[in-house]
C-alpha cells in the first residue's frame, strides 16, 4: 500500500511521508542485501539494482490496479524476469 500513496506523496501528513519513504527503504535494502548474499551483483552495485527492482514491481502493482487485472501484474513481473532485471 505504501508504494501507492508515493504517487500522492506531497498530500500526505509529515508522518505518513516518513513512514512512506522507510517502507521503500527497508525494502531496498532487504532486496540489496538478497542480491548480494545469492551472489547476483557485487554490495557496490547492489542499491542501484534494488531500487530498480522496486520500482519495477511497484510499477506493476499500480499498472494492474489501475486495470484490476491481476494477470497483467504477473504478465509484467514474468517480463521482468525474462528481460534480466529479476533474477530468476
Amino acid at each position: 500500500m505504501a508504494s501507492f500513496m508515493t504517487a500522492e506523496y506531497e498530500d500526505l501528513p509529515e508522518l505518513v511521508q516518513h513512514e512512506v519513504l522507510s517502507f521503500s527503504d527497508v525494502n531496498v535494502a532487504w532486496i540489496a542485501r538478497n542480491l548480494v548474499a545469492a551472489g547476483i551483483v557485487s554490495s557496490k552495485d547492489a542499491k542501484k539494482r534494488a531500487r530498480a527492482i522496486f520500482a519495477a514491481v511497484a510499477g506493476a502493482q499500480l499498472m494492474a490496479r489501475g486495470r484490476s487485472d491481476i494477470k497483467l501484474y504477473d504478465a509484467l513481473i514474468e517480463t521482468c524476469r525474462t528481460t534480466g532485471l529479476l533474477p530468476q
